[in-house]
């Protein structure tokens, strides 16, 4: 009888825990598609003035669909790399080496919607589920590894802030399911199930270049482990070998470009791709100043001590493995000679936010991210407006 009571104890407890996170799934949902709808709702209604800020929509959804590098992204989900249809088909001004810059994972997502859907709206719609995927695994991060009081408030704060951020969810952009992969290998790589931290790290991989630095962030943490241990190898370690999948999917994707380019080192000859510089804080040298505009920078050293704090005060709360992957992730971006240096660094941007959990919850902050709604939205606007591609036939996209 006692046997049976647990039992249908055990039921009821997995049925409501069930129900809680359908419940918090749904919550994620209207959230990330309320606040990314806010950003289109004036291109969809083609404002040719917002009141007060003369920002001009009449270009409609075209001005979403043309930011960077949402149409690069189409052509490789189009095309897959072929120099000769891309030449042939597209208008886009872009050298045709220049496309292995834009890994094959996002595309091939957009690639399975464009079957159904418009290919602008199938890259639309790619990205929104990326954000809603990158929302639940942040949520499930945060409450699973009892990281914050009040997780609400800090998923709150990840919809609006980095500003950067708002922009990039609304547009055709990898960095929302770059982010999930990212957050997805942490959280298994935390429970000690290897096999699918490599998964989800290779995933990363696949998406975005930096995914390799998961695998340099776990192999540090193992080297520090060992280290303040004083042992050099040990079962726990071996049990991490599935991690190798990561480097594994960097070495998959250099034969996948040799595939369909007849070029085993595509992405390294994709022209003006890299932004790294020796020394590092070339940002403020003439070295990349192409791609720096000009000297009015102020706002990069608020970036980097936001960041950089973020990460000492993961270390702080003993998150090893959130610390030094952020900060391997961090220290590369002091190479970079970029004025979007905002862009380069926002798939750490979670781990910063629980870095910074405590003033987070703070009613200071609460209060001033409230003042700052308007101007984020302000800010992501006008940037989109800015940002875009010159796209002189949408035909081929569509």
């Amino acid at each position: 009888m006692r046997n049976a009571m647990t039992k249908v104890y055990q039921v009821k407890s997995l049925s409501l825990g069930i129900l809680k996170d359908m419940k918090m799934w749904m919550k994620l949902v209207a959230l990330t598609v309320l606040a990314t709808a806010i950003v289109w709702l004036p291109f969809v209604l083609k404002f040719q003035a917002l009141p007060g800020w003369g920002l001009d929509f009449s270009k409609g959804m075209k001005a979403i669909w043309s930011n960077y590098d949402g149409p690069n992204y189409l052509i490789v989900a189009k095309s897959w790399y072929d120099k000769e249809l891309v030449r042939a088909a597209f208008s886009a001004p872009l050298p045709l080496e220049y496309y292995p810059a834009h890994l094959p994972l996002y595309p091939a997502m957009i690639w399975a919607l464009d079957w159904v859907l418009p290919g602008p709206v199938a890259m639309l719609l790619t990205s929104l589920i990326g954000v809603v995927m990158a929302s639940y695994m942040f949520y499930k991060f945060i409450t699973q590894f009892k990281l914050s009081k009040n997780a609400k408030i800090l998923l709150l704060a990840a919809v609006l802030i980095p500003a950067r951020a708002l922009a990039v969810r609304s547009i055709g952009s990898p960095e929302p399911w770059f982010i999930f992969f990212i957050l997805a290998s942490l959280f298994c790589f935390k429970k000690q199930n290897y096999l699918l931290a490599g998964f989800w790290g290779a995933l990363a991989q696949l998406t975005k270049s930096p995914g390799v630095l998961l695998f340099g962030g776990y192999l540090t943490y193992f080297l520090l482990e060992m280290w303040q241990e004083k042992r050099f190898f040990g079962k726990k370690h071996l049990r991490a070998f599935p991690l190798l999948l990561i480097p594994l999917a960097a070495v998959a994707l250099f034969c996948f470009y040799y595939i369909r380019t007849g070029d085993l080192l595509a992405y390294f000859h994709s022209g003006d791709n890299f932004h790294l510089f020796w020394p590092p804080f070339s940002i403020f040298s003439p070295k990349g100043r192409f791609w720096t505009g000009d000297f009015w920078l102020e706002e990069i050293i608020w970036l980097w001590l936001i960041y950089g704090l973020g990460i000492l005060k993961l270390w702080q709360k003993k998150l090893k493995i959130e610390a030094i992957f952020a900060g391997l992730f961090f220290s590369t971006t002091l190479f970079v000679a970029h004025r979007d240096i905002a862009r380069y660094i926002l798939p750490i941007s979670p781990l910063i936010l629980i870095g910074w959990e405590k003033t987070i919850q703070r009613r200071e902050f609460k209060i001033m991210l409230l003042v700052l709604v308007v101007p984020i939205y302000l800010y992501t606007w006008n940037f989109l407006l800015n940002n875009q591609a010159p796209i002189a036939d949408w035909a081929p996209y569509l």
